[in-house]
């Protein structure tokens, strides 16, 4: 297939450059650049082909099984049984190589069937699948199939332009679901689109562990230090080179820049402005710039850490990816593996580890790899979603049977447990007068209105409270106590609040066109998140608590509570509070 290209009118390969980065925003829109479309013709597979795909030396490549279908993501069982989900057949498969020849024994056995079954998990005996919008969990039995499934999450957001959700459990415990944009670059209505969510293993309570990030498909946690990594999606349209791939080091409560800026030195999309009047030169310092990059739309999948085994020692700590390959630049790139060699905890570089299926100088491809995982004999599995091959790379004279990857649980712990067991805010901070907190929705003491609650139309209260003299700003915290965790619970954080009072349904946005600022809530989210405690709980108290401020606070858009209350120290003219009760009693209707 010969290239197409297209000068695509308001977007700037400039866009990088210091006096673009200065110009007004409605300038950095008028330049014009030069992108592709080149999808190299598909080839099925020939027989001598898998011998001449490139690895280092020492390496091979063999098939470990064929004519699987669309291969998708894989997961290997401690006793080495491999899984496998097929999107376009909405299932599962089962894979054995009990002889140990490096081959499948006989043909794929369905263990279980979901429309759209993409991500895939194996954790204390159980099999995790996800779709676009649902999580299932069943048992793995003594065959290696899978009992009856159940539904733990069945309100994932809507998939749009990216609907392949992707899931493993962490060493904390907890399910780490990747769901991705809906679009190209665009402003989300829904605050888990272009996430990480971190969720309970029964799926009953979750939150944005990381927000930014376009397509995520590929993550994992690396061996040693237990911190999260993964490869990011760039953003399509901004010519062949641009936006390079991301690797980042994904930590608990920070935002990765998309669809504002992108790359390591954070660059601004000149199409797209943040919100709110937000400069990008701020929104770059909101966001955690990428660790390194890699070939622009080589479109990064599946991801998995090598912990040690049969491979060089030089490979362990190091981390493999599947790149199935571009269809938005001239000369093609990905359809390959490629390898991120770490040093003490740090990624360093990224470089090709298995090529050849690029063929007739681009032109043509024999495969697009997706799945990727290590076996339990510590070869690499690749899978080819095109052809239905699933290969083995091998190290020849290796040193016995591979390392489980066993990652210790402190990085994760210590991430998401910050802020959690500390008083509520109101007694964190001194004030020398009290003041009073309405709203016309509940009394003090009272129960909250559903509408308020996100089970229901989540809309956030009116609040009115004193004028303060000498108050130049005020500011809203809202806490919850008795969440289990984290502790308290934050719902609402907003500063730089000129008038006393707040109208019902304050727009949840990170800056209003009144100056208003929101913060991110315990959720991950910014603006109103109302009560959503357990079914069934006891009533929880949620304290809106009002601070009157003899300055505007000048931090980040998005800022977390401890870095409002920070900021406060020493500004706080008077303080006050009005609790109200909410329990939900009946499971929300679905």
């Amino acid at each position: 297939m010969k290239p197409t290209a297209l000068v695509v009118s308001l977007l700037a390969l400039a866009a990088a450059s210091p006096a673009l980065a200065q110009a007004h925003p409605e300038e950095r829109d008028k330049l014009a650049i030069l992108t592709h479309i080149h999808e190299p013709t598909p080839r099925a597979p020939l027989p001598g082909d898998t011998a001449a795909l490139g690895v280092p030396e020492g390496f091979t490549v063999s098939r470990f099984a064929e004519r699987l279908g669309n291969l998708r993501m894989l997961a290997v069982a401690p006793n080495g049984d491999i899984y496998a989900t097929r999107r376009s057949s909405g299932d599962v498969i089962l894979l054995r190589d009990a002889d140990g020849d490096g081959r499948a024994d006989g043909d794929p056995v369905i263990v279980a069937r979901r429309s759209a079954a993409h991500g895939i998990a194996i954790h204390d005996g159980k099999l995790y699948v996800a779709t676009v919008k649902e999580v299932f969990v069943g048992d793995i039995l003594a065959d290696g199939t899978v009992g009856p499934l159940t539904l733990i999450i069945g309100d994932l957001p809507d998939s749009g332009q990216h609907p392949n959700r992707t899931i493993s459990v962490g060493p904390d415990e907890m399910l780490y679901i990747s769901v991705g944009s809906t679009c190209d670059a665009c402003q989300e209505s829904n605050p888990e689109n272009a996430t990480i969510l971190r969720s309970s293993l029964d799926g009953k309570s979750r939150t944005i562990f990381a927000a930014g990030l376009r397509n995520t498909i590929g993550f994992d946690w690396h061996p040693r230090t237990g911190e999260l990594w993964g490869l990011d999606h760039g953003i399509d349209n901004l010519g062949d080179d641009l936006q390079q791939e991301e690797l980042n080091n994904i930590q608990a409560g920070r935002q990765y820049g998309w669809p504002y800026v992108y790359g390591v030195e954070e660059a601004a999309n000149p199409q797209d402005e943040p919100p709110g009047g937000i400069p990008a030169a701020t929104w770059a310092e909101m966001s955690e710039a990428a660790v390194l990059g890699y070939a622009a739309h080589a479109a990064p999948m599946q991801m998995a850490f090598y912990a040690g085994g049969p491979f060089p020692n030089a490979y362990d700590g190091d981390a493999f990816v599947a790149f199935r390959g571009s269809w938005a630049r001239q000369q093609p790139s990905g359809y390959e593996v490629a390898r991120v060699h770490f040093e003490n905890g740090r990624a360093r570089s990224i470089e090709p580890f298995l090529t050849g299926s690029l063929v007739d100088g681009g032109q043509a491809e024999t495969g697009r790899l997706a799945g990727l995982a290590v076996a339990r004999d510590g070869s690499l599995l690749v899978g080819d979603d095109e052809n239905g091959i699933l290969y083995r790379v091998s190290y020849d004279g290796g040193r016995g049977p591979g390392v489980p990857s066993n990652p210790p649980a402190t990085a994760m712990r210590e991430q998401t447990a910050q802020a959690s067991g500390v008083p509520l805010a109101l007694q964190r901070v001194e004030a020398r007068h009290s003041l009073t907190v309405r709203s016309d929705a509940f009394a003090a003491g009272g129960a909250i209105p559903r509408q308020h609650s996100e089970y229901h139309d989540g809309v956030a209260p009116a609040l009115a409270w004193d004028a303060v003299g000498g108050a130049a700003t005020y500011v809203i915290l809202v806490e919850d106590p008795d969440a289990a965790m984290p502790k308290p619970f934050v719902h609402w954080v907003a500063w730089n609040i000129a008038e006393p009072m707040t109208p019902e349904g304050l727009e949840e946005a990170i800056r209003l066109s009144n100056g208003i600022t929101q913060g991110r809530t315990s959720r991950g989210s910014v603006g109103w998140f109302g009560p959503r405690p357990p079914v069934g709980d006891a009533p929880h108290h949620y304290h809106f608590q009002v601070f009157a401020l003899d300055i505007p606070l000048e931090v980040l858009p998005g800022s977390d509570r401890d870095t409002v209350l920070a900021a406060m120290r020493g500004h706080v003219l008077a303080k006050g509070e009005l609790v109200g009760i909410y329990q939900q009693t009946d499971a929300p209707l679905k």
